[in-house]
This record gives C-alpha cells, sequence and structure tokens, in this order.
C-alpha cells in the first residue's frame, strides 16, 4: 500500500481494511545484527546492543519522514526510503492503512560496515506498522514468525532480520513452498528462525572501519561451488557454534572458523582481514561482520586495551556490545 491512499487491491478490499485514525503514535527500537558469525554463511546471526529508533505517527494526509544520525545525507526522504517501504508493507499485512504518516528515524546503526542496517530498518518499519494496527485492534497484530517472514523477504535471507526481530543469537533458514493447491507456479521462499539463548558471558567488540562496503559485489566475489571437504568443515563449525554460543564459550574460536566465504572476500577487505588475523593471534575469536568491513569479536573478557589503542590507530572505531534483545515497540 501507499501511505497516503489505498492501493487498487484495497479499493477492491476495502470491506476488509481498516482505516488508522489520525493521531496514533509508536516508537519502534531496533537492534543491530551480524550475520554468518563464521562458519554460519547466511544462517547465523546475532542481535548486538546499538540501535536505530523509528516514531511514526498517522496523520490526515501525506508523507513527512525526517532522518537523524546515520544515513541523514545519503538515503532517500521519501515514499522510497526503506523505513516507508517497511511500513506500508506492514500495514497491508495487518489489513490497515492510513491517510497519511509522520516518520523520524534516529539512527545509530552504521550504513554498509556489516551491522544489519538495512535488515534494522525494515524489522523498525514492521514492527512501528505493527505497533500501529494493534492500536487501533489487537487482534490485528502480526506474530513474531510473521515480522521473520515479512522483513526477510525484503533482503531474501532471514540471519540479520530474525536476529533483530527475535534478539540473542539465531538460527536461520528458507524453503521453497507451494501454493495450497499445489500449483507450482504459485511458490514462494518461507523463512524461519530460532533464537538461541546466549551464554551471559558472551560480549561483542566490533571494530568499525570508516569505509563502507557493498553486499552485492563482496557476495559476487564467492565461488558457485565449493569442494566437499570445505562444506563438511562448516556444517561441524556451524553446529559447533551452537555449543558455544549457548553453552561453552570456551569452544568460540575454533566455532568461528569459516572456509566458505571470509577467505573468498579477503582482497576486497584487506583492513578487516588483517585485524581479524590479529585478534584470532590474540585468542580472540573475530570474523567478518555479515559482509564487512566490520570485524566482530566474541569475548567472555575485556578487550585489550593495547589492541583497542592500536585500532583506533588504524581508523577503526571500537564498539563494545552485549547481545541485545529484540525489536521493542512502546
Amino acid at each position: 500500500m501507499v501511505a497516503t491512499t489505498p492501493t487498487t487491491s484495497q479499493n477492491q478490499t476495502a470491506s476488509m481494511t481498516r482505516t488508522l485514525p489520525a493521531g496514533l503514535t509508536v516508537t519502534a527500537r531496533v537492534p543491530a545484527s551480524s550475520a554468518n558469525l563464521g562458519p554460519g554463511f547466511d544462517t547465523l546471526g546475532i542481535a548486538l546492543g546499538l540501535y536505530d529508533e523509528i516514531k511514526v505517527t498517522t496523520t490526515g494526509s501525506g508523507l513527512n519522514i525526517r532522518v537523524e544520525g546515520e544515513g541523514a545525507d545519503d538515503v532517500p526522504w521519501g515514499p522510497s526510503h526503506l523505513v516507508v517501504r517497511a511500513i506500508e508493507r506492514g500495514l497491508e499485512s495487518a489489513g490497515v492503512w492510513a491517510e497519511g504518516l509522520d516518520v523520524l528515524c534516529r539512527n545509530s546503526i552504521p550504513h554498509s560496515r556489516g551491522l544489519g542496517s538495512s535488515a534494522s530498518a525494515v524489522v523498525g518499519g514492521l514492527a512501528a506498522a505493527n505497533g500501529l494496527a494493534a492500536k487501533l485492534d489487537s487482534d490485528l497484530g502480526l506474530s513474531l514468525d510473521q515480522l521473520v517472514q515479512l522483513s526477510s523477504e525484503f533482503e531474501g535471507h532471514p540471519d540479520n532480520a530474525s536476529a533483530s526481530v527475535l534478539g540473542g543469537a539465531v538460527v536461520s533458514w528458507s524453503c521453497e513452498a507451494g501454493s495450497a493447491d499445489g500449483d507450482s507456479t504459485a511458490a514462494h521462499t518461507m523463512y524461519a528462525a530460532v533464537p538461541l539463548k546466549v551464554h551471559p558471558a558472551i560480549r561483542g567488540v566490533a571494530l568499525v572501519p570508516g569505509v563502507r562496503s557493498s553486499t552485492a559485489y563482496t557476495r559476487g566475489l564467492l565461488p558457485e561451488t565449493v569442494p566437499h571437504c570445505d562444506a563438511a568443515f562448516n556444517v561441524s563449525r556451524g553446529a559447533l557454534a551452537v555449543v558455544a554460543l549457548t553453552e561453552r564459550p570456551d569452544l568460540l574460536m575454533a566455532a568461528t572458523e569459516d572456509r566458505l566465504h571470509q577467505a573468498q572476500r579477503a582482497l576486497a577487505l584487506p583492513q578487516t582481514t588483517r585485524w581479524i588475523s590479529v585478534l584470532r593471534e590474540a585468542g580472540i575469536a573475530a570474523t567478518v561482520s555479515g559482509a564487512g568491513p566490520t570485524v566482530l569479536a566474541l569475548t567472555t573478557e575485556p578487550f585489550p586495551v593495547d589492541l583497542r589503542a592500536q585500532a583506533e590507530a588504524d581508523g577503526l572505531q571500537v564498539l563494545d556490545l552485549d547481545v541485545a534483545g529484540g525489536v521493542e515497540i512502546s
């Protein structure tokens, strides 16, 4: 749907669509996320304590959007904004629409750094729409499973999105599902995730470069096929990661080893690759955060003062981040 007027499809189903009154306000607080965690390519994710806030108010007409903080100077301030598109999708899915919207985005998550900024924008927009619908009628609210499905549809895989929805660490997956009548032409992708309760001693440290990275570009560096031995290696480490994250953080070093994507992206991420080596040589479980260029370290100990100073001298922002809960609506 469009925030200002209903679409043709909505006009056809007007009897099922309810209009939100002007003056409803909700705020969604959504965490950053890191995907892969080494071996869990497009599967493992974790929510991190760095947040974007999205405040949405229904109005009598039109669309007004403001962006503060990260991305304020380089994202579209109109209907094509990712948050706005997600709000519209969420309202449509809940069976409601608004005559107008006022949207305020306060962003803290760095853009194009591998910390799930686009997934957070989508999750925040959907959650805000969910909150508006629930204010009209609590029965209209979307479930967590629906939020995972809808947010994952925007990016095509659920690792970052499901982490921001559910919080903690997640194991996510997708599958092709046909229509109820068996029509294969109507097949679509179903996304799902289950949360993991992260061991309370585990913390994240993000080393964030000043430069950005293109997910599409770094994903394009990956080969279409991989050796069987490398696939088996990552399957074992991915399974071990579940154990390390939940019960045995002493296994994090082995559990974050990877053969499928990090070395293949190394030439495009030289600073990232160098710092992963530095940290792992110091006994710290470090990986590429998503598609990079951020380095994510998972640790139970305070980050060494000397390494922090070296990283900052190398132009990296060092962020100490707790494992976060899922998106919150108020």
